[in-house]
């Protein structure tokens, strides 16, 4: 089964940025279930308990990779306990990846998105969702690349129709 990684946001679901994306979150997530495949996040509030009820709501799987020993949201199917703390539970997140998209975003999205492109896991931007989703694509290379040895691209989408096509083109 694919896995695809989504982070983003964190906080409260009815507070902007957050509730700005709403649509978005609950859209990609049905969507990625319909498509049978296995959707992993951070597990916590924000963009990612919003995706996790979408994929619910459509049936799917998703899988929280918490940090510490929180309990996650109530729509993941699976809460993974780590130990860690927000930085290494990252890595645990991304190393499940097979590709990985990107909401907005805060600090923590901006690691995990770089993390990503170190690991080799090709990444896309759900662009004009704001935060690093938005502010990282002003630094690629050729509009693909975070460096110069182009380890993996990062692909940019508007909808997420394309962010989904662009998954189906790399798994």
């Amino acid at each position: 089964m694919k896995k695809v990684v989504v982070v983003g946001y964190s906080g409260p679901v009815n507070k902007p940025p957050v509730s700005e994306l709403r649509d978005i979150c609950l859209e990609l997530g049905r969507t990625l279930a319909k498509k049978g495949y296995l959707v992993f996040n951070g597990g916590r509030d924000g963009v990612m308990e919003l995706v996790s009820q979408g994929v619910r709501e459509a049936g799917g799987t998703v899988v929280g990779i918490l940090p510490d020993e929180e309990a996650g949201n109530p729509y993941l199917s699976v809460a993974v306990k780590t130990g860690l703390d927000f930085q290494m539970r990252s890595f645990v997140l991304l190393r499940n990846a097979d590709v990985v998209v990107s909401i907005g975003g805060e600090i923590g999205s901006a690691i995990e998105i770089l993390g990503a492109y170190a690991l080799g896991k090709p990444v896309i931007l759900l662009r004009g969702t704001g935060g690093w989703t938005d502010r990282i694509s002003q630094v690629l290379i050729d509009g693909k690349y975070l460096d110069n040895r182009r380890i993996v691209e990062i692909h940019q989408a508007w909808t997420v129709e394309e962010a989904v096509q662009i998954i189906e083109q790399i798994l």
